[in-house]
């Protein structure tokens, strides 16, 4: 996954938190327009204006600390990127080990706490344990589904022809 398509999870996944996903996946296409596709590259750009535009926009959640921490974050993603090559490859520098990774009911992790820690060092906001959790599974660093569940199979398969970022 490349740093475009790596970006917009984390950003989407932080205008949840203190709401229900429900909130936020009726809105997703809505959140998808207003942030340039989440392409970090644009949303870097976004000014002033741009927060006036989306504090307006009855489509997405205007909350005004978590609209300008999407921008904040965009433009931390850039100098990731510049340092690291992409934004996944910094997130995969995370994986947690095989005994770490098992599936367990939980909402972070001992490598979410950590990411979530070094993230915030970077500057970024809005990126507690618990999103950054949620935006793990979705890059393919674990696979925190169930050993019944009939997707773990799939994501596993999935993990295992993964090239991981480099």
């Amino acid at each position: 996954m490349d740093a475009h398509g790596a970006d917009g999870l984390p950003s989407h996944r932080s205008f949840q938190s203190g709401l229900s996903w429900r909130t936020i996946l009726a809105k997703r296409e809505n959140f998808r327009a207003a942030f340039a596709g989440f392409d970090f590259r644009g949303v870097a750009n976004f000014d002033d204006n741009d927060i006036e535009r989306l504090l307006a926009d009855e489509g997405i959640v205007r909350y005004r600390g978590k609209i300008e921490a999407v921008i904040n974050n965009a433009r931390r993603t850039f100098e990731v990127v510049q340092e690291e090559g992409s934004f996944a490859a910094f997130i995969w520098l995370y994986e947690p080990a095989k005994d770490d990774a098992l599936p367990q009911m939980r909402s972070k992790s001992t490598a979410s706490e950590t990411l979530s820690k070094d993230l915030r060092k970077l500057g970024f906001k809005f990126v507690g344990p618990t999103t950054v959790y949620a935006f793990m599974p979705a890059m393919g660093c674990i696979n925190d589904h169930a050993e019944v569940c009939w997707m773990r199979k799939d994501v596993e398969t999935a993990r295992n022809t993964l090239r991981t970022p480099t």
